[in-house]
């Protein structure tokens, strides 16, 4: 699946209209006309959790399109600058923090991922890179604020991030050790910059008017449209699994046990759906079925394993050997966290 469409004469999204129109009609529907739904109780639990769940996210979803607004307007070259040349530990924490600020789905950060990697990053800063940003943006951070609550979403942050330098400090280890090929580009930034006086002089020339508010909210709804067909196809995929799965079903096979989370990382690792889609879901697995580090690994495993990442990595590194160590060094942390989360919350 493609996240993001650059050119202008794209062909309509069918996925965001179509799920967006579905969505629209069972919220309608349980909200004003609820007499009109069928006597089938799968539609009515359909209809009750859309209507449930976009009142739950609906706010995190408006402060996402403004953060992502204002972030549209700062150049990408502000934040990949950020990264410097800086090896180590302080290297991998300006590339997590990088991640982090830009707000792309998961397949969008592959672009920006392979363009650092081509000026000179790190393999090291480009898997830290990798995997703190999927799901660390601003708009899902909000989104997260509003299904599991500020405490849950601010760990699971932390614990990524851990996660992210832990991985990059490995793949830093062994280049210096001479294990992996060295990156052939060369990070070439002009002389004479300076991010803060070229970001101070970029802010003096905005003017803050009507029309400057008008143009972020409209920029906001375009630069946040591939977002949002994602989480219209998540909420109603998680609207269906409701529906159709029971609770006593649900909370069994993807409890809080290491079976449960054995069954949670293989489905992340089938179901390809981008960072955006995964969240309603990986929400489901927090409150439904009780299991908190299920709901980590979700979020945390599609990304390590999803293989359109490993294909552009491969693409991009030109090497089978340091692509495919991401899920061989990400995805056994990811299980022992989610692991220790679920132990220690029983």
């Amino acid at each position: 699946m493609q996240c993001h469409k650059t050119r202008h004469n794209s062909p309509p999204d069918y996925l965001l209209w179509s799920s967006a129109a579905v969505i629209a009609i069972l919220y309608s529907q349980y909200l004003w006309y609820p007499h009109t739904l069928p006597d089938t109780v799968w539609y009515q639990t359909l209809a009750l959790s859309v209507f449930q769940l976009i009142n739950t996210m609906w706010w995190g979803i408006a402060l996402g399109i403004v953060m992502v607004a204002v972030l549209a307007k700062i150049p990408r070259e502000f934040v990949i600058a950020l990264l410097g040349t800086n090896t180590g530990l302080k290297g991998l924490l300006r590339a997590a923090g990088a991640g982090v600020l830009l707000d792309l789905c998961s397949h969008g950060i592959l672009m920006v991922a392979a363009t650092l990697y081509r000026r000179g990053a790190s393999i090291g800063q480009v898997m830290a890179f990798l995997i703190a940003s999927p799901w660390n943006s601003f708009s899902l951070t909000f989104i997260l604020f509003a299904l599991i609550g500020i405490g849950w979403t601010l760990a699971f942050i932390v614990l990524s991030l851990m996660i992210a330098l832990s991985v990059g400090l490995v793949f830093e280890q062994l280049l210096a050790a001479g294990k992996l090929p060295q990156n052939p580009n060369t990070l070439v930034l002009p002389p004479d910059f300076k991010f803060w006086r070229n970001a101070k002089k970029s802010l003096a020339t905005v003017v803050f008017d009507i029309s400057f508010c008008r143009s972020l909210v409209w920029d906001g709804l375009k630069e946040s449209r591939m977002i949002l067909r994602w989480i219209f196809f998540g909420i109603v995929l998680a609207g269906l699994l409701r529906a159709l799965v029971p609770p006593d079903t649900f909370s069994h096979y993807f409890g809080p046990t290491v079976a449960g989370l054995g069954l949670t990382v293989l489905v992340a690792t089938l179901l390809e759906v981008c960072s955006e889609g995964s969240t309603p879901i990986a929400a489901d697995l927090l409150t439904r079925a009780n299991a908190p580090g299920n709901s980590f690994a979700f979020l945390m495993s599609g990304v390590a394993t999803d293989y359109t990442e490993i294909l552009v990595l491969k693409e991009t590194t030109q090497s089978w050997k340091m692509t495919l160590l991401l899920p061989v060094l990400t995805v056994p942390q990811v299980v022992v966290v989610a692991w220790l989360i679920n132990e220690v919350t029983l």
